[in-house]
C-alpha cells in the first residue's frame, strides 16, 4: 500500500487548536483507528520467536513506525487500560492491580477524568468502539459520553474449551464451529461495516480484541499452522534464573506451574501451551488484517492514523512464568506500531510508553486542551525522526510501591521493601543476571532511580495474579471511602 502523503510537519504546525465546527465544508483532521491486542508479546513485532506466523503484522511493520522499546504502564489488563485511556500513571490513579475497577468509584481521579474516546467525541469526532476496551465497569451515562454506537464491549473471552479440554491444563482446543462463535470476528465485521460507511466528520474507532488471551481456542486452521511436537521452546529460559531475584520478584512468578506434571516441567505440555498461544496470535493477526485491509480500500485510507498495540506483554515460560504481571521485559514490553499520513516506515528504539498515546493523539489530530493533567509526553516528533532525542525512560508499575524503570540500555526494578534488580538489556536481553551490587553499577542505579515515583496514590485494591503464601489473592482497598459510600472489592 502506498503511504498517505500528508506531511507530519503540517500536522504538528497546527497543534492546540482547531475547534470543531459543524459548518466546515471539510474537516481536515485525520481519522484515528486504535486496535488493541490482549496479551500480545514481542514474538511477532520484535521477531523474538521466529516460529510464529503473523503475516498481517509483518506487513504493517513495513508501513509503520515500530517502537521496539515501547512499554505498558501496568503489566495487567485493567490497570494498563486505565492508564493509557486516561493518560495517567498508576501511582496517580491508584489502579495497580487487576480488579481495581475505578472508573466509577466515588472519589477516584478517573471518575471525572476525560478518557480518550470522551475527548475525541467532545472535539467533534464520530466515536465508535467494540470489543475489549476498558474491561471495567463504567458509571451510568459514561458510555454515552464516549461512543456514538452501542454496545461498546461486545463479547468476551469465549468460546471456552469443552469438558474434554478443561481450561486449566491443558485448555487448548481447535475450534470446529464457525468463525462467528468468536467475538473478535463479530467485532471485526462490525468495524469493517463502520469503515465502509460514508462519514461527514472525522471518526475515532477503537477495536479491542480478546485474543491472544487464553483460553487457547481458535478456528482449527490457525492450529494447523504449527506442529505442537516440534515447536521450539522460547529462548532465555534457565532453571535457576530466579536465584538472584529478591523475594518480592519471585512472588510475581508461578514457577511455570502450568507446564509441570508431578512437580517437574513437562516440555510436551509446555509446547502444547505454546501451540495454543501461537494459534491465538495468528487468529488475532487475521482479524486485525481484515480491519486494516478495509481501511486500505476505503476512501479514508489517505487520512487515517492507525495505531496497533497490546495492553501488556506476556511470558510463555521465560523467567519461570506463564502469563504476565511481572516487572521484567516479557510483561513490560508491548508491540506498538503507528502508521500515520506522510510518515515513512521506520524502527524507533526510544522508550515510549502507552501513557504517551493520549498527548500524541492530541498533537497529531490538532485538538484542544484536555480537562486533566496528562503524565505522558507526545512522541509525535519521533514519527518524523525516529532517532530524535528522547530523555524519558519508560515506567511500569505493578502493585503499590513496585516499579520498573527502563531505558535503552538498562532496566532497574525497585520493590516496596527496597530490594532491587538491575539488568543490562544490551548484553543480557533475557534479563538473566541481576547486576545489583556489581562494580560500576551504582551510578546506573542512581541515574535510573531518579525516575521512580516520589509519591504513591492509595491503592484501589484488586488481586495479585499469583497467589501469595498466607495472603488472600484478592486484596481489600487501602483507601477510606467518602462519607456515606461503601465499596467492596470486585470478586
Amino acid at each position: 500500500m502506498k503511504l498517505p502523503s500528508l506531511p507530519l510537519v503540517l500536522i504538528v504546525s497546527f497543534v492546540g487548536g482547531l475547534p470543531y465546527s459543524s459548518d466546515a465544508v471539510e474537516d481536515p483532521r485525520p481519522n484515528v483507528v486504535i486496535i488493541v491486542y490482549d496479551d500480545m508479546n514481542g514474538y511477532g513485532s520484535r521477531g523474538q520467536y521466529p516460529a510464529i506466523r503473523m503475516p498481517h503484522l509483518d506487513r504493517l511493520k513495513e508501513e509503520s513506525v515500530n517502537f521496539v522499546n515501547a512499554a505498558c504502564g501496568v503489566p495487567v489488563c485493567n490497570p494498563s487500560r486505565a492508564s493509557f485511556l486516561s493518560g495517567m500513571n498508576a501511582h496517580h490513579t491508584g489502579a495497580y492491580l487487576n480488579g481495581a475497577d475505578i472508573w466509577n468509584k466515588p472519589g477516584s481521579v478517573l471518575e471525572h477524568a476525560q478518557s480518550i474516546p470522551e475527548y475525541f467525541k467532545a472535539n467533534g469526532y464520530t466515536t465508535w468502539g467494540r470489543g475489549k476496551i476498558f474491561h471495567s465497569p463504567l458509571q451510568e451515562g459514561r458510555e454515552e459520553a464516549m461512543f456514538d454506537n452501542r454496545p461498546i464491549a461486545k463479547g468476551g473471552f469465549g468460546p471456552h474449551p469443552d469438558v474434554s479440554h478443561p481450561i486449566i491444563a491443558p485448555g487448548v482446543q481447535r475450534w470446529q464451529g464457525p468463525d462467528s462463535d468468536f467475538p473478535d470476528v463479530v467485532n471485526a465485521d462490525a468495524a469493517i461495516e463502520f469503515i465502509e460507511e460514508a462519514h461527514d466528520r472525522p471518526f475515532f474507532l477503537f477495536y479491542g480484541l480478546w485474543r491472544p488471551h487464553q483460553p487457547y481456542t481458535a478456528p482449527s486452521r490457525f492450529f494447523d499452522l504449527y506442529d505442537p511436537d516440534t515447536l521450539p521452546l522460547p529462548d532465555g529460559w534457565k532453571s535457576d534464573d530466579l536465584d538472584d531475584v529478591p523475594e518480592q520478584g519471585r512472588l510475581l512468578t508461578d514457577g511455570l506451574k502450568k507446564a509441570r506434571v508431578d512437580g517437574e516441567i513437562d516440555e510436551n505440555l509446555w509446547r502444547k501451551y505454546l501451540w495454543g498461544y501461537c494459534a491465538n496470535s495468528s487468529f488475532a493477526d487475521w482479524n486485525v488484517g481484515r480491519v486494516i485491509e478495509a481501511i486500505n480500500r476505503s476512501p479514508h485510507a489517505d487520512n487515517t492514523i492507525v495505531i496497533v498495540f497490546s495492553d501488556n506483554g506476556y511470558h510463555c515460560g521465560e523467567k519461570m512464568r506463564w502469563e504476565k504481571a511481572t516487572l521484567w521485559e516479557l510483561s513490560d514490553y508491548v508491540p506498538l506500531l503507528v502508521r500515520a499520513p506522510g510518515v515513512a516506515p521506520a524502527i524507533s528504539e526510544r522508550t515510549v510508553g502507552l501513557v504517551d498515546l493520549y498527548p500524541t493523539l492530541r498533537e497529531l489530530c490538532r485538538l484542544g486542551p484536555v480537562d486533566h493533567a496528562l503524565d505522558g509526553r507526545s512522541f509525535a516528533p519521533l514519527l518524523n525522526e525516529p532517532g530524535a532525542e528522547w530523555d524519558r525512560p519508560s515506567l511500569s508499575i505493578y502493585g503499590k510501591g513496585n516499579a520498573s524503570i527502563r531505558d535503552e540500555h538498562y532496566r532497574y526494578i525497585r520493590y516496596l521493601d527496597g530490594t532491587e534488580e538491575l539488568y543490562d538489556r544490551l548484553a543480557d536481553p533475557h534479563e538473566l543476571t541481576n547486576l545489583i551490587g556489581r562494580p560500576g553499577m551504582d551510578a546506573v542505579v542512581e541515574r535510573l532511580s531518579r525516575h521512580l515515583p516520589e509519591s504513591w496514590a492509595p491503592s484501589w485494591g484488586g488481586r495479585w495474579e499469583v497467589e501469595r503464601p498466607g495472603e488472600p489473592r484478592r486484596l481489600q482497598p487501602e483507601y477510606e471511602a467518602p462519607p456515606g459510600v461503601t465499596w467492596e472489592s470486585k470478586t
